[in-house]
């Protein structure tokens, strides 16, 4: 936390302040070669979705079976966000794809498929 902001931009008047996000979960060895190869060319109705769920600046990146997830949230309800995302016909689809690659953390939350990390450094 910088400032009291843990982990949120000031924002312009009449806009919602950005709060950065660090998730993490693990791939399954014999996957990550399919998993490379879906991430290259994702489907344009997932892109859209994550774009109109308020997500910018998202990326993904591996290490041996480690999966970390980087994304900036820019709307006001994360949580409605996040469901109209899983109510998504296409992305409910991508993830049926996704999931099956993927082993959750043990300590995640509950309700968590990737785990939520917290921020202890952050430089603008």
């Amino acid at each position: 936390m910088i400032g009291g902001l843990s982990g949120r931009r000031r924002a312009k008047r009449g806009q919602y302040a950005m709060k950065r996000y660090g998730m993490v979960n693990r791939i399954k060895p014999d996957c990550a070669e399919e998993y490379r190869k879906y991430h290259a060319a994702v489907w344009p109705e997932v892109l859209s979705m994550i774009g109109e769920c308020n997500i910018a600046n998202y990326s993904i990146y591996l290490k041996d079976d480690l999966l970390f997830s980087y994304f900036e949230y820019h709307g006001s309800d994360f949580r409605s966000d996040m469901a109209r995302m899983a109510a998504h016909p296409k992305t409910q689809e991508w993830w049926a794809i996704m999931e099956p690659m993927q082993r959750p953390l043990p300590t995640r939350q509950t309700g968590e498929w990737w785990a939520e990390m917290e921020e202890v450094f952050h430089l603008d």
